[in-house]
């Protein structure tokens, strides 16, 4: 008889845990500040107390190469006569290993979405050479521009509308810089977003040729600044994106040319993802992931010389959380009869910052990733009471979605299709970096759901900090849905499918060879 899944959690040690990880004690756990010595110390301590093996051979951690790259911010953005003030009208910074980056009159050309996607017959650089130019698109697709499902996949954002893919074509195209017009709703975030995301040190793993073949310069602009350069190409912007819009659209040279300087400080260090794993007794070569990324945005110093610490106490103190509440009780049930499959309870780096640690894991894996059954991702629980559904992120994507709608329906609960299928949550945290290793996976996201108030006044600000008042009802909800699906993948020899064509099932599809 195969081993039940745990429904009793300690929720006082899940408080605790949370309580801890987001106190100002430990900085906002950003990669290679204190906070994260505090931050893995603490998860290896806990997880060592509980019995679990270490998943990196003998230790539970996993060394990821990273570079520190601190922009100096005292830097501004001319385009023709025009001078824009970092912060508050753009942001810019740069993955290249380099003191300097540059755009010395670096030719401005509107390229529309900025998508080059044959499957969907649509190639927004079909025509133009923006070799050494800067290319100036909008966030998101087409499809969410037009509300047409007949256009990518409608309201639902695709991998092409994520800033991420913005960079990497352009990189591609040759392009020497990108601005992204900021526009609130199909970007699904507030200006306050883009600018404490990309301001300060960033960190990024770093390739044999020290990143010089990703794009120099990554900016973002707001809307306003976009309106006056286009007005200043003598066009009118509203009426550019809306020819955007259209299949067909050809790029256009705004006849203006751009000037900034970055000057980086550039630091080389390591970070570290964390690992520890309870044995399968029949498979355990067969690995089974349960996941939630540890760290947030540090502290940084205002104009005033004072802390500002970003605890990111939902995002993601609650998930580590609820990782650390399975892993006990995984343990503990093990200890009557051990689930088939090991099992992996992780909790990786850098994810804030463009999913590096599990980047660095999908590439470094702790075992062949054909032997990962599956990736189960938490990132922001529902602290507050419990609700009557669970939210799935994607449609029609794997298998997994099956095992969601059996444990759901066994709560009595029903699964709710994403209610913002246009923020593009698909792509935004680490399960993506796992499924473009071919390992499919399913996200636990709650960030805003439940409290209406989180994404405009918390989401990656100082405010998402711990409340001793919060009822855990959810938690308590979903860690146990998380448990039931993760037992049955532990215990079954099922090795869930993609569904939709994609490089993902490709990937797998390589791996199964």
């Amino acid at each position: 008889m195969a081993q039940e899944a745990p429904k009793q959690f300690d929720l006082a040690q899940y408080k605790q845990d949370v309580k801890t990880l987001a106190s100002d004690a430990f900085g906002g756990r950003a990669p290679l500040s204190k906070g994260e010595q505090l931050t893995t110390d603490y998860l290896v301590k806990s997880l060592k107390k509980m019995g679990l093996e270490p998943g990196f051979g003998e230790s539970y951690l996993q060394a990821v190469p990273l570079a520190k790259i601190s922009a100096d911010q005292n830097m501004s953005l001319s385009i023709g006569d025009m001078t824009f003030k970092n912060g508050a009208e753009f942001t810019a910074r740069t993955q290249r290993i380099s003191q300097q980056v540059a755009l010395n009159n670096s030719e401005l050309v509107f390229v529309g979405y900025g998508i080059n996607a044959p499957e969907y017959q649509w190639n927004d650089y079909d025509g133009i050479d923006v070799t050494g130019k800067t290319v100036v698109v909008l966030v998101n697709d087409p499809g969410f521009a037009t509300q047409d499902n007949r256009l990518f996949k409608g309201n639902a954002m695709t991998y092409y509308g994520r800033w991420t893919y913005k960079y990497e074509e352009a990189a591609r195209q040759g392009a020497a810089g990108v601005l992204i017009v900021h526009e609130t709703a199909p970007a699904a975030y507030g200006w306050g977003v883009v600018e404490n995301s990309n301001t300060g040190s960033k960190f990024t793993l770093v390739d044999e040729q020290k990143n010089q073949q990703q794009v120099g310069v990554m900016g973002w602009i707001q809307h306003h600044v976009a309106q006056q350069v286009f007005t200043a190409a003598g066009l009118d912007y509203s009426q550019q994106k809306q020819r955007a819009q259209l299949r067909g659209f050809k790029a256009t040279p705004l006849k203006l040319k751009a000037n900034l300087l970055l000057n980086n400080q550039i630091e080389h260090a390591k970070s570290y993802n964390v690992l520890a794993v309870l044995p399968g007794k029949k498979r355990p070569q067969e690995l089974v992931l349960m996941h939630a990324h540890w760290d947030h945005l540090g502290t940084r110093i205002d104009e005033q010389g004072k802390a500002q610490i970003y605890n990111g106490a939902v995002d993601n103190a609650s998930g580590v959380a609820g990782v650390l509440s399975l892993a006990k009780a995984f343990k503990q049930q093990s200890q009557q009869q051990p689930f088939d499959r090991s099992i992996g309870f992780a909790s990786f780096t850098a994810e804030e910052t463009g999913l590096i640690g599990a980047q660095h894991y999908a590439r470094n894996p702790s075992v062949p990733t054909k032997d990962i059954v599956a990736f189960l991702n938490i990132d922001g629980m529902n602290v507050n009471d419990g609700v009557n559904y669970i939210l799935q992120y994607g449609e029609g994507v794997s298998e997994l979605e099956s095992y969601l709608e059996r444990a759901t329906k066994a709560q009595q609960r029903f699964v709710k299709p994403d209610p913002r299928p246009q923020n593009g949550l698909m792509y935004r945290s680490d399960h993506f970096a796992l499924a473009q290793a071919g390992i499919p996976g399913l996200l636990f996201m709650s960030l805003g759901d439940t409290d209406p108030d989180y994404i405009a006044h918390k989401y990656h600000k100082q405010a998402d900090d711990y409340d001793a008042n919060w009822s855990l009802g959810g938690v308590k909800q979903d860690l146990t849905l998380m448990s039931s699906i993760l037992a049955e993948l532990a215990n079954n020899q099922d090795w869930p499918q993609w569904i939709e064509a994609s490089g993902f099932k490709s990937r797998r599809e390589q791996d199964n060879r």
